[in-house]
């Protein structure tokens, strides 16, 4: 069997049987042409008899590449779900599934959500969705909160009239005070994905993110997605909805954002409130916000 013999059914299944975001069906095949171009599978029934040292070996060499523990993760949840298809091919139902732990995450002091992790969750929100569009509003609205620092409030007070999307957008922050936030073109996409699923017209007057019957997305439903989001990728109870506001702010100060203009793009009434980001180790923000904020490569 040819390569493209066992990654497009496999494209096709998560496409069309499970109904996988696009962004989830080119992370699932990415991550199983990885692990053919590591093994010596050349058919289904050889990738079903896969161990979990063959994935053991698989994983240590993508650590050696410098993937984290959350990433390290979520690719092995990828793998398995990949043999799992792989023994259905096969008709191998009988065969066990690889018996492997995923990488320990460190529970420490709580600390920003960081550009990788922060993408794993707007991405593991979309693929857990009920309906694809509801999966593409909750990424939506996790990577506003990323790449722009909005509140949730404030993103979930965003309506229709703020529409079509530019390189800014006004938000009305605490005591109703309104500041212009720049827009980066990923963010801008993520809100356009949104808008071409969404079954719900989208009126000047009318909230920009809806609920699964058409009514206000509301703040709870956020908080429990990216609850069920961080319990699968191992992420403390501190990687909320707010911590990717936190993580915005960190990042930018990290890359040299002076507090002034830090303020004012986070609507802080005082720079008291503003301050509080310097206590953060820059140093260990500086080697990932330019070229992953978020994952914001070769764009302007």
């Amino acid at each position: 069997m040819t390569r493209a013999d066992l990654l497009d059914p496999w494209r096709a299944h998560l496409a069309d049987s499970r109904r996988r975001s696009p962004h989830t069906v080119r992370a699932y095949v990415a991550t199983a042409a990885r692990l053919l171009d590591s093994v010596e599978a050349a058919d289904w029934t050889a990738l079903a008899r896969l161990d979990a040292a063959a994935l053991r070996s698989h994983l240590a060499g993508r650590r050696a590449d410098g993937i984290g523990n959350v990433s390290a993760a979520r690719e092995l949840s990828a793998l398995k779900a990949f043999l799992a298809f792989a023994r259905e091919q096969a008709g191998s139902g009988d065969a066990a599934a690889p018996r492997l732990r995923g990488p320990r995450i460190k529970k420490g002091i709580p600390r920003p959500v960081t550009p990788d992790d922060a993408v794993n969750l707007a991405l593991t929100v979309e693929e857990d969705a009920r309906e694809e569009w509801i999966g593409a509003r909750d990424r939506a609205v996790l990577i506003l909160l990323y790449g722009a620092g909005l509140r949730i409030a404030e993103a979930l007070a965003l309506k229709g009239s703020a529409l079509p999307l530019g390189e800014t957008v006004t938000v009305t922050g605490k005591g109703n005070k309104q500041r212009v936030v720049p827009l980066l073109p990923v963010v801008r996409q993520a809100v356009a994905d949104y808008l071409d699923q969404c079954p719900w017209p989208i009126l000047r007057d009318e909230p920009l993110f809806r609920g699964a019957k058409g009514g206000p997305l509301s703040q709870g439903m956020v908080q429990k997605a990216m609850a069920r989001a961080r319990v699968a990728l191992g992420l403390p109870p501190s990687a909320t909805p707010h911590a990717l506001r936190h993580s915005f702010a960190t990042h930018l100060l990290g890359a040299g954002a002076d507090l002034r203009s830090l303020q004012e793009l986070l609507g802080h009434a005082s720079l008291g409130s503003t301050q509080i980001y310097t206590k953060v180790d820059a140093a260990t923000l500086l080697d990932v916000y330019r070229d992953a904020h978020p994952r914001e490569r070769g764009e302007s």
